[in-house]
This record gives C-alpha cells, structure tokens and sequence, in this order.
C-alpha cells in the first residue's frame, strides 16, 4: 500500500522551466516514478545538460516542449498540444525561473547587485518571469482542472522567499564580492503567496495547490562558497540533487491527498536557526 501511494503511471505532468537544473531534476524524478511528463522550457534539453540527465527516458517517458510562459499564445499553444497527445493534465510543476547573474570581478555588476543600485529593467524582467509567467501558465491549466474538476499545483519557492539572504556567504575574507538580488526573494515570496491564494480560492474543489521550497542544491560552485552555505545548515552540507525526488513525489502523487497551501520545506535546515 505504501509503494501504491506514490505510484504516478497514467498521469501526466507539465514542468515549466523543464530543461534548467532542477526542472530536469524533477522531470527524471517524476518520469522514474511513472508519470507522462512534459519538460516546457525557452531552452531546448540538449542546451542544458538535460538530455544526458534524463538518459533513456527522454522520448519515453519525458517530453521536451518549447515554452515562453510569458507569452498568451505560446502558454495557449502548449496545452492545446497536450491536450492532443496526452488528452489530460493532472499536475503543474511552476519550475521556471530567473534569478540575475553577475560577474564576481566586475566592479560595475557589483555595482547593480546593490539594492540602491539595482537596475529597473532587472527588476521588471524577474516579476515579468517569476510572477506573471507563473501566473499565465497557472491561470491557463486551471481552466483544463476546472474543466476535469480535479488537479494538482506545485510551486517551487525558495527559502529566500521565508528568510532574507544571508550575504556573508558571498563575501571572499571580510570583501563583499557578490550579493544575492532584490528581485529573486521578492518574487520568491510572492510564490508562495499565490500559493496559499489559489489553495484557498479553490476550497471544497479537488484542485490542490502547495508549494516546495528547497535548499541549496550542490552544483559547480565554488569550494569557499559551499563551506560557508554547509555552516549554515543544521546538517552541515548542501543538497545532492536527488535529495528532491522524494518531495516532489509526494507532492505529486496521492501520498499528500489531504494537503492544500501547505509549504514543504526541504532545506537542510536552513531556515531552523
């Protein structure tokens, strides 16, 4: 009974953001856990590294699609094609994301890192990504879940988006270097207030919304960087990338039934001190 909880075989899920770093992640995850999934995302998989992540499953179980979830028509154009060749919807994974990137050397992005400083156009293109697209591409699949009278909704957060960046882990000795931007905890935190929103919008409907907000996920950063990120945590390391899985299933799958605006938090216990 346990192993049939978290059984997905017949679903079908959607991804945005499906090509990045986690999105390719959790569209392995899921496809290994039985689903249909549709991995939608600007950059085409074998751009990101994520075809040799996905390995065999990549035209079995796994589904590349281009997406601009900014745009009406290609969010519209999406569905129609899942609709097509899946004939459903049973869950939405809001995985895409900008956070800006600076050069560490560079006197003029260190300059545009500073909240003081930080430039306009930055700032609109991360409500433009992380809100509004999430907003289209939600408003859009729940009319599919309306229309079924059931779904499933999970927004990845981030735990910028429950507690302010610490940026001593940025700094190289006592020189600040690099600091985390404004617009990526904002837009973070708002999330996870549309999360609890839809939850509640959609009370006594079985369309349930929840959130995942994850760690720091170990990757190609620098050794100074992790240590320092791994003292903050209670269990002294960052994430490995599968340490994920779980919580993305759970959350996809029967095993969390009776949850609705709830946040999962899977962070090493960042946010605990």
């Amino acid at each position: 009974m346990a192993e049939k909880i978290f059984e997905l075989s017949g679903k079908v899920m959607l991804i945005s953001g499906g090509t990045g770093f986690l999105g390719a992640q959790f569209s392995r995850a899921l496809a290994g856990a039985g689903a249909t999934v549709v991995a939608a995302d600007l950059r085409p998989p074998d751009e990101t590294g994520a075809l040799e992540r996905w390995g065999g499953l990549f035209g079995e179980k796994i589904f590349y699609e281009p997406l601009d979830i900014t745009n009406g028509e290609s969010v519209s154009g999406l569905l129609e094609r899942i609709r097509e060749r899946h004939g459903k919807l049973d869950v939405l994974v809001n995985c895409a994301a900008i956070d800006p990137k600076f050069e560490r050397d560079s006197a003029k992005d260190f300059e545009a890192q500073k909240f003081t400083s930080f430039p306009l156009d930055l700032w609109e293109q991360s409500l433009n990504v992380n809100l509004t697209g999430t907003f289209l591409l939600t408003q859009a699949v729940c009319r599919i879940f309306e229309d079924q009278g059931r779904g499933n909704i999970i927004n990845i957060c981030s735990t910028y988006g429950l507690v302010g960046p610490d940026q001593r882990i940025y700094n190289e000795g006592d020189e600040i270097v690099f600091a985390k931007p404004v617009s990526y905890s904002v837009t973070k935190a708002a999330v996870l207030g549309f999360t609890r929103y839809l939850a509640a919008y959609y009370r006594g409907k079985d369309i349930r919304v929840n959130a995942l907000t994850p760690g720091g996920v170990k990757r190609d950063h620098d050794e100074e960087f992790v240590s320092k990120y791994s003292a903050r945590t209670t269990l002294g390391r960052m994430a490995r990338p599968g340490e994920l899985d779980g919580a993305i299933v759970f959350l996809a799958s029967g095993a969390s039934s009776y949850m609705s605006g709830a946040n999962l938090v899977v962070d090493g216990g960042w946010t605990a001190i």
